[in-house]
This record gives structure tokens, sequence and C-alpha cells, in this order.
């Protein structure tokens, strides 16, 4: 593969821009991914009566948040980037996304008004994580 090294406004190479700005997606993922897995384990009583999502859910879903977010950071933090490892938090993303539309269109949890938004409002974000590290794979793919 051939890197092209063109120079951006700042000094720095276009690649190590389009890496930043991968880096930045990974950590805001890692990040937010983390913090939904820490709530759903630490609050998870709570949340079952509030969410109407079953504590016997909540926390094997927290644990696995947290242990994806550990991995994305690590990811995000590496010298280089792993391309490889960006496709597959793409792919889990997705996967993600796919599996809570359907957790709330089955109706397999006797979620609440709020349960629902909730886990649609994961899907959303996690859709625009996924979004996004996809668009900068495919630019970093490109000749600059």
């Amino acid at each position: 593969m051939t890197t092209h090294r063109t120079q951006s406004g700042l000094g720095r190479s276009v690649q190590e821009d389009r890496d930043g700005f991968l880096r930045l997606v990974l950590k805001l993922d890692a990040v937010a991914t983390g913090a939904v897995g820490l709530l759903s384990v630490a609050a998870s009583p709570m949340l079952d009566d509030l969410l109407g999502i079953p504590f016997a859910l909540l926390v094997p879903v927290g644990l696995f948040l947290v242990a994806y977010a550990v991995a994305i950071w690590i990811v995000a933090t590496r010298r280089r980037v792993s391309r490889p490892a960006v496709w597959a938090a793409v792919a889990i993303n997705l996967m993600y996304v796919v599996d809570c539309v359907v957790v709330v269109a089955a109706g397999w949890f006797p979620l609440t008004a709020l349960g629902a938004a909730f886990v649609l409002f994961q899907a959303a974000a996690v859709t625009l994580f996924a979004a996004a590290q996809f668009y900068t794979l495919r630019k970093a793919a490109r000749p600059s």
C-alpha cells in the first residue's frame, strides 16, 4: 500500500489528520459506551423499574459495554490505528444497533416509554459512531 504524505495546513500529513479524527471518534465512542455500561451495572436495580429492562439483562450488557469501551480505547491510543480493528468496531456497532431496534420492535421486554426511548437513543448514537468510523476509514483508503 502506498502512503501519500501530502501536507495539511498545520504541517501534519493528511493521513495524520485523518487518523486524528478517527482517534477522536473512537475515543468518544469508548467514553460514551463506557458511561452507558457503568450506568447499566451500577444503577441496574433502579433502572430495572424505571426503564423496564430486566436486571438480568442490564448487568451482562453493561459489563460487555465496559469491556468493549476498554478495547476501543486501546485501539484509539495505539501508535498506529489498526484498520481491521476499526472495521470490527463498525461491524459490532451496527450489530448493536440492530439488536437495540429488534429489542424494542419485538417487545421481548416490558419496556416503559422511557426504556424504549433509552434503547432507541443508544441505537441512534451508536449509528452515528459507526457512520463516522466508516466514513473516516473509507476516506483514509482513498489517495490524497
